[in-house]
C-alpha cells in the first residue's frame, strides 16, 4: 500500500518536475547599434565595393565600464530567471585569440579571405539562440536620476524581433547605473521573459528558421539541376530531401533555375539525433553527405553566410 501511494504521488509530481526542467534558450546581451552609434563604437567595413558601418563590440566592451556593468546586470536578471547565458566579454576574447588563424584561412579554389561582420563572428562563436539588444540613457533632474531603456529580444538566426520591453524608471537619488537599470526593468521582466520563452517553445515544436541556397559552381563540368539520376531531376531530388528532413516539412522553395535553388523559411530541428545542437551549417552538411553518396557522387562544399544562412556549392570542393 505504501509503495502504491508513493508511485501515485511520484506520477502526480512528474508534470511539475518536467515543467521546472523545461529547456530554456541560450541568451547573449549586446549593445544596440543606436547605443554604439551614440557612443562612438562603430567601424566601417568594405563588402562587395560598398562601405557599411557596423558595431565595434570589442572596443565597446573593453573601454566602456557602464556598458560592462549594464550587461552584467541584465545577465544577472536573466540568470535569476533560469536562462543560460553567453558572456559578450568572454566571447570577444575568444574571437580575438583565433583572429590570426581566421585571417590565414582562404578558400581552396578561389583564394578569397573570410569576411564576417563583428556580429557574425559573435553569433558563430557563441551559438546563442536569442540576442538581447540593449540601449539606455540616464536622465538627471536636480539630485535625482532615472534611466530610459529599450530591450529587444532578437532571434539570432533570423534577426527578427521576438520580444520587447521599454520604459523609464522612477526618479531615484541613486547614481549607480546598474541600480537604476534594475529598478526600471524589473517590473516588466516577467512579460519580457514570457515572450522569449514563447518564441523558444515555438522553435522546439516547429524548428528553427534558416535560409539555404544550393548553387552550382560554373567550372565547365556541365552539371545542372536538370541533371537526371534514375529518371529524377536533381531539383526534385534536393526538394524531396528538404521535405523529408525539415520539421513538419516546412520550407519554401522560393526560386529554382538550372543553376540556383533558393530555400527560405526552412525549419530545421534544434537538435541532432545524438542530442547535440543543430545549426544551419550542420544541416547543410547532411545534405552535402547525401549528395556525395551513390548514385549522385556530387562534389560540393558548404559556405556559411552568418548563423542563419548557408550555401551549398555543387561541383566545387
Amino acid at each position: 500500500m505504501k509503495k502504491t501511494l508513493l508511485a501515485i504521488v511520484s506520477m502526480a509530481l512528474l508534470p511539475l518536475s518536467m515543467m521546472g526542467q523545461a529547456k530554456k534558450p541560450t541568451l547573449m546581451v549586446i549593445p544596440a547599434d543606436t547605443w554604439c552609434t551614440a557612443n562612438g563604437y562603430m567601424i566601417e567595413m568594405e563588402e562587395q565595393g560598398k562601405t557599411t558601418r557596423v558595431a565595434d563590440y570589442e572596443t565597446a566592451i573593453q573601454k566602456d565600464m557602464d556598458l560592462y556593468n549594464v550587461i552584467t546586470k541584465i545577465g544577472e536578471l536573466m540568470s535569476d530567471q533560469g536562462f543560460p547565458l553567453k558572456d559578450l566579454s568572454q566571447t570577444v576574447k575568444s574571437i580575438k585569440q583565433s583572429a590570426a588563424e581566421d585571417e590565414m584561412t582562404t578558400s581552396r579554389t578561389g583564394g578569397s579571405t573570410l569576411a564576417e561582420t563583428p556580429l557574425d563572428r559573435l553569433l558563430n562563436r557563441a551559438k546563442a539562440d536569442i540576442l538581447i539588444e540593449l540601449a539606455w540613457k540616464v536622465n538627471t533632474v536636480g539630485p535625482k536620476h532615472s534611466i530610459t531603456y529599450t530591450l529587444r529580444g532578437l532571434d539570432a538566426y533570423t534577426n527578427k524581433q521576438i520580444a520587447a520591453a521599454q520604459g523609464t524608471g522612477a526618479p531615484s537619488f541613486s547614481a549607480e547605473l546598474p541600480v537604476l537599470l534594475e529598478e526600471a526593468v524589473v517590473e516588466k521582466m516577467d512579460g519580457f521573459v514570457s515572450q522569449l520563452q514563447a518564441h523558444f517553445d515555438d522553435l522546439m515544436e516547429n524548428g528553427r528558421e534558416v535560409d539555404i541556397d544550393v548553387r552550382i559552381f560554373d567550372n565547365g563540368s556541365g552539371l545542372s539541376f536538370e541533371e537526371e539520376y534514375n529518371g529524377e531531376e536533381l531539383t526534385d531530388i534536393i526538394d524531396n530531401w528538404m521535405a523529408e528532413n525539415t520539421v513538419n516539412h516546412r520550407y519554401n522553395l522560393s526560386d529554382a533555375t538550372d543553376m540556383v535553388m533558393r530555400f527560405e523559411q526552412v525549419r530545421i530541428p534544434l537538435y541532432r539525433q545524438n542530442g547535440r545542437p543543430m545549426d544551419t551549417r550542420q544541416f547543410v552538411v547532411e545534405l552535402r553527405k547525401y549528395l556525395s553518396a551513390t548514385p549522385y557522387s556530387i562534389t560540393s562544399k558548404v559556405v556559411t553566410k552568418g548563423l542563419g544562412r548557408a550555401n551549398l556549392i555543387l561541383g566545387e570542393k
